[in-house]
C-alpha cells in the first residue's frame, strides 16, 4: 500500500499520484511504518467526537486533522464548521475502518439508507373559514371561562380560609 504524505489517504500500489485536489498530484510513497497514521473517515466536530469515541471503545487510537479552516466562523457563531480529517494507525486501519463502517461513519457503494417514516392515519383536512372562526370564537370562550374558575376557586378558597381565623 501507498500513501499520500499530506493527505495521508491510502492508494493501491499501481498508483503513482495522489488524486485529491488539495494535494494537486504529489507523489506517494510506500508505508513503511505500520504506526504511520492514514486517513480513515472525514466529519464534522461532532462526527469527529462519535467517530473517536468509537475508535476508542475498540481499542483504536486515533487523531484528527482539521481542514478547510474557518476560524472566525468559530468566533461569530460559537460553533465550529470545520472538517475533520480523522487518521488511525495503518495496522488498525481494517479495524477501524469496520468500526466506521458499523457505527454508519463510512458508507459502503450502493447502500440504501432507509429513513422510516411515521403512519399517518388521518390526513388533516383544511377547515372552511367560517369553521375556523367558530373554533376560534369557542376556544377563547372556553379560556375565559377556565381563568374565571380559576379565579372564583381561589376567592373561595381564600374567603374559607379567612373564616377558619375569625
Amino acid at each position: 500500500m501507498k500513501y499520500c504524505p499530506k493527505c495521508k489517504k491510502m492508494y493501491n500500489d499501481e498508483v503513482e499520484i495522489c488524486s485529491c485536489e488539495e494535494c494537486k498530484g504529489k507523489s506517494l510513497k510506500p508505508i513503511e511504518d505500520e504506526s504511520e497514521p492514514v486517513y480513515l473517515c472525514t466529519g464534522d466536530v461532532i462526527e469527529r467526537d462519535r467517530v473517536q469515541a468509537a475508535l476508542e471503545d475498540s481499542g483504536i487510537p486515533s487523531v484528527f486533522k482539521r481542514h478547510g479552516v474557518t476560524a472566525n466562523s468559530q468566533v461569530l457563531t460559537g460553533r465550529d464548521f470545520d472538517g475533520f480529517d480523522i487518521l488511525v494507525p495503518f495496522e488498525l486501519y481494517e479495524k477501524a475502518y469496520d468500526v466506521a463502517v458499523g457505527i454508519g461513519a463510512i458508507k459502503l457503494e450502493g447502500e440504501q439508507v432507509l429513513e422510516e417514516q411515521p403512519e399517518i392515519e388521518e390526513p388533516m383536512q383544511d377547515m372552511s373559514r367560517a369553521k375556523r372562526t367558530t373554533v376560534r370564537i369557542l376556544t377563547a370562550i372556553l379560556f375565559i371561562l377556565l381563568v374565571a374558575v380559576a379565579i372564583y376557586g381561589t376567592d373561595f378558597i381564600t374567603g374559607l380560609i379567612k373564616n377558619l381565623f375569625k
